[in-house]
């Protein structure tokens, strides 16, 4: 009780802040969603992440940035930089403690299928996405298996919001999959959104991304500045602010 309390405490002073998406893309925390951006919205953010959230080959915290782009209403293009520490060149991955002297870089691409309500009142989005689907090393590969696409993972989204009075809950259900051996991703993932009518800009998030259980909110100030905090496994913080311009 004393630690839920806490949180929203720190929720409240957050949202005078803003924020953003773990992954550098539209979502829940760490699942996928169907939702998108609206059409010609650009995203410019950063984040703190937890070793406890991060690949195996991170046995530390680190941070990422990225740009993100809607191009079309049903295309979203994100590109993600991820900061490694000097252990990580060359050493082996355990051996202590280093600067940040080298960055990860991945891609990631998310098309909509289906908008919510398109054919039938129940009808959810529907959107097929991946974040780092290709590595260079060894001899390049779709899906590593053991190489640097360490954010790997395909997977198809879909989500429906549903009105409760005045009141908005999102039901999100994916499958995700890659072939990677250090965290393999191969099932369901799915989380609960709510935005009370009283804080609509407030979104509160419960998920489990097929391997963890995570809560977490996001807030979005003066329609800009968006903010994002998380408590992985319930417990290990991350957190991050993501500033979106409309250009459209």
């Amino acid at each position: 009780m004393k630690k839920i309390l806490i949180l929203g405490l720190f929720l409240c002073w957050y949202s005078m802040l803003s924020a953003q998406l773990t992954y550098g893309t539209t979502g829940l925390l760490h699942a996928p969603s169907g939702e998108m951006q609206a059409d010609k919205t650009v995203m410019i953010g950063g984040n703190f992440l937890n070793k406890e959230v991060t690949p195996t080959r991170w046995n530390y915290h680190t941070y990422n940035y990225f740009l993100n782009v809607t191009i079309f209403p049903w295309l979203e293009i994100a590109y993600t930089c991820t900061l490694f520490q000097s252990q990580t060149i060359g050493i082996d991955w355990k051996v202590g403690k280093g600067k940040f002297t080298n960055q990860d870089r991945n891609f990631s691409a998310r098309v909509r299928v289906l908008k919510e309500g398109q054919f039938w009142d129940y009808m959810p989005s529907v959107v097929l996405g991946t974040s780092d689907p290709y590595t260079e090393s060894g001899e390049g590969q779709i899906s590593s298996v053991d190489g640097n696409g360490y954010w790997c993972r395909f997977y198809i989204a879909a989500t429906k919001h549903i009105p409760i009075g005045k009141e908005m809950i999102g039901i999100h259900l994916s499958y995700l999959y890659n072939n990677r051996k250090d965290y393999p991703l191969n099932g369901l993932a799915g989380g609960i959104t709510y935005n009370p009518s009283f804080c609509p800009e407030l979104r509160v998030i419960m998920e489990y991304d097929a391997k963890d259980f995570a809560f977490g909110a996001t807030y979005l100030l003066f329609n800009h500045l968006h903010a994002q905090v998380e408590l992985q496994r319930m417990k290990y913080f991350t957190g991050g602010l993501t500033y979106k311009i409309y250009l459209k």
